[in-house]
């Protein structure tokens, strides 16, 4: 098991040895966010090469629609 920060809250996710496996598990599911790991950006077809390790910080952003 392993503990990373998902957008500033801590998370205890089993398996989540890739950041792909990792945002499934939390529950970002759809193509509508972008991902950075410890404050760098990920492109979306890089997420299932990108390896966690305990402590690091996932920021998940989606965009907001209207003005």
């Amino acid at each position: 098991m392993s503990e990373i920060q998902i957008n500033g809250q801590r998370h205890r996710l089993e398996d989540c040895k890739t950041l792909e496996r990792a945002l499934e598990q939390a529950g970002f599911t759809g193509e509508a966010f972008a991902v950075a790991v410890n404050g760098e950006f990920v492109p979306r077809g890089q997420y299932a090469q990108i390896q966690l390790g305990d402590g690091d910080c996932l920021d998940v952003v989606a965009p907001v629609v209207g003005g």
